[in-house]
């Protein structure tokens, strides 16, 4: 089922950088917009991942030089029934996270910085544990194949000007098919990623929780990385806003999660799907409150900083009975906990 909606997307895909072609170059640019799809395609299929991974910076790591991060992923891999994928790590304070592969054998997870500071332990687990089930679906191939043409067309239509100013290209539609292409082209690929996106993250997000066994550690993550992603750009992703589709949650600055538009579906539906989830499983940990944990407050965020930034001064927690902001230590073992 999946091959299937893999290979209705790509021709999709394919016929929507066709259909740009024309209105710029006519019967010619189509031609040619074929080729290029055909060769974005193969490109897609084997190095989509390597090239998400490089315009994030992301640099692989291990269990010698990040034991605590690696050890929740390898234990999650574990608990899911998955290959240990490659894990990375994003030198980025917003907190956030995703995941590509063509297939589980040769899949990768990516997390920030930033996710690794400000999250607790369980949080972090619950969102590997997200990304892994995005993995587990095979969602990572063809949400990497959408951000790899959706950027592709993005260009093509930023290019229309330029491209469909000859008289001579053939173009039947003259100036109104190149204004078309410009306006066209890149709205109806973010269609595209909407439509891929929010219909995943719900179903990955249950299979997270299940495979992390506690829905409201998912749901505090959620509500954290989505206040966090309000507050601190993302420049590597503002830069190549074609692949905002695949983290967790939207990485855009300033982008709204409830927008109509946005590649995400509301942060707060997930969460309120995820509080269900954990009454439905008879969760101990669910809470009488809708509202989630905040936030730390910069100050906060300092203190919590963990082995990824700068180490700070400790002080007690402000609620001693709640998890610490940041139980990483410095432990080179790895993480004390049911993920060690």
């Amino acid at each position: 089922m999946n091959t299937i909606r893999t290979a209705m997307l790509l021709a999709a895909m394919t016929a929507l950088f066709m259909g740009v072609g024309f209105l710029i170059g006519g019967s010619g640019g189509m031609m040619i917009a074929l080729l290029i799809a055909a060769g974005t395609n193969l490109f897609s299929y084997w190095n989509a991942d390597k090239m998400v991974l490089s315009m994030n910076r992301a640099v692989e790591v291990d269990e010698k030089n990040a034991p605590e991060y690696y050890a929740i992923v390898q234990a999650l891999a574990k608990q899911a029934g998955l290959p240990m994928p490659r894990t990375y790590l994003i030198d980025n304070p917003q907190p956030n996270a995703f995941a590509t592969g063509r297939n589980p054998q040769n899949a990768a997870v990516a997390a920030s910085t930033g996710l690794l500071q400000r999250l607790t332990h369980e949080e972090v687990a619950a969102v590997m544990a997200h990304e892994l089930a995005h993995v587990q679906h095979r969602d990572t191939l063809t949400m990497t194949i959408v951000a790899t043409f959706a950027g592709a067309i993005s260009m093509l239509g930023n290019f229309a000007f330029f491209l469909g100013g000859n008289r001579d290209n053939n173009n039947p539609f003259g100036f109104v098919g190149v204004l078309a292409a410009m306006i066209v082209a890149p709205f109806a690929a973010m269609i595209v990623q909407m439509a891929v996106s929010r219909t995943r993250e719900y179903e990955a997000d249950r299979r997270g929780a299940e495979i992390c066994g506690h829905p409201l550690w998912l749901a505090s993550a959620l509500d954290k990385i989505a206040r966090g992603a309000e507050r601190i750009p993302n420049p590597d992703a503002e830069r190549n806003p074609a692949m905002a589709h695949l983290f967790i949650i939207n990485p855009l600055h300033g982008e709204r999660m409830d927008n109509l538009f946005s590649t995400h579906p509301s942060t707060e539906n997930r969460i309120a799907a995820l509080q269900e989830m954990a009454r439905g499983m008879g969760d101990g940990a669910v809470r009488t409150t809708q509202r989630q944990a905040p936030v730390p407050s910069p100050a906060d965020e300092q203190q919590s900083a963990g082995p990824w930034g700068r180490p700070a001064a400790a002080e007690p927690p402000a609620e001693p009975a709640r998890p610490k902001p940041n139980p990483w230590g410095r432990n080179p073992t790895g993480p004390k906990g049911r993920w060690s």
